[in-house]
């Protein structure tokens, strides 16, 4: 559904939705706008990237090992600019830093917990590849108007309240879900808002695509290479079951098979048994997306949005997107118990 050109901006949207909640302060549909607002100053920085000096790296890793690029961090101030004197959080906890973001002294706190992954892909920033920002909303359990410990903030996929992303690509788009359905807005750089263009996005049917890094696959276990093998053409002139398609930007690969049909895989392998992706800010946020979509997310044994996480920056094996296919990997692959899956 595309209505770029009737001025159904993001904020009509959501005070639409809005009224369907007659308890509904607000605060909720604040802590969206200013996720939109950071989103958009990220996009502007991401479209002129290669004019400035904004590409390249910072010299400095983060918490989880990986180079720091100049604009991972842009991105990560921007959110955190847009978000932290507003009132609306009780804390926020980005991919990037060990710990908690508090809240500065001095400000209110709200009952809202923001995880986010300020620039997924970024890998791929000097190469002009699409990338993304990825983010989840939680409410505080028992909000008695302090700041948010780990304990507050380690909850469950079942707990969120909202969740999205946001794709810079060939034009910026973003998607969220508060429950109510999934949908798309996309940027209008000419009177800078966000315009509904993709309503209540619903996963095909049929799978089209499935999404992996083949380059590990001597490091699978037997299974997962078996399940890709089973995708393949068996012959010469014989069609595969699904077309492969992989960017190697989460968002990127995720947002296509969202709209096309498919799946996306992250197995674990012998150099990394538990996974690779972090639960907390791109698992968990997409699988929202992914159910409230029709589609199913499981780490290989269960439900993604069941796991009860245990730290902040916890990994895990992702599988992905329509949810007949997840479910059949998922039941062949909780038949296979060693060192190379998640133990239940």
């Amino acid at each position: 559904m595309n209505q770029l050109n009737n001025g159904f901006t993001i904020e009509r949207f959501i005070i639409e939705q809005q009224k369907k909640y007659p308890q509904a302060r607000g605060i909720l549909s604040s802590v969206l706008y200013d996720i939109a607002f950071a989103a958009k100053v990220i996009s502007r920085e991401v479209n002129k990237a290669g004019l400035v000096d904004i590409l390249g790296y910072l010299g400095s890793r983060n918490i989880q090992g990986e180079e720091v690029k100049k604009l991972d961090v842009f991105a990560q101030n921007c959110i955190i600019n847009a978000m932290a004197h507003t009132g609306r959080l009780a804390a926020m906890i980005s991919e990037e830093t060990e710990g908690i973001i508090e809240i500065p002294e001095g400000y209110d706190v709200g009952p809202y917990i923001l995880f986010f992954d300020p620039l997924d892909g970024s890998s791929n920033i000097d190469v002009n590849v699409s990338i993304g920002t990825i983010f989840a909303i939680f409410k505080k359990q028992n909000f008695d108007g302090k700041r948010a410990n780990i304990k507050d903030c380690l909850q469950p996929g079942r707990n969120i309240v909202a969740a999205g992303y946001v794709i810079y690509g060939s034009s910026t788009m973003l998607v969220y879900s508060t429950g109510q359905g999934v949908h798309g807005f996309t940027l209008d750089p000419s009177i800078g808002e966000f315009l509904l263009s993709h309503e209540n996005i619903k996963i095909p049917p049929k799978c089209k695509y499935y999404s992996v890094n083949e380059a590990y696959y001597n490091l699978w276990p037997e299974p997962i290479k078996e399940l890709i093998n089973s995708l393949k053409p068996k012959s010469e002139g014989e069609k595969g079951k699904s077309s492969l398609r992989y960017i190697g930007s989460l968002v990127a690969d995720f947002h296509r098979n969202l709209l096309e049909g498919g799946i996306f895989l992250y197995p674990p392998s012998k150099k990394n048994p538990q996974g690779k992706l972090r639960l907390m800010y791109e698992a968990i946020p997409l699988a929202f997306i992914a159910k409230q979509a029709g589609g199913y997310a499981t780490n290989g044994i269960q439900d993604i949005l069941s796991i009860h996480p245990t730290n902040l920056h916890q990994r895990t094996p992702l599988y992905i997107g329509n949810k007949e296919e997840v479910i059949k990997i998922e039941q062949i692959l909780r038949k296979f118990k060693n060192e190379f899956f998640i133990k239940d």
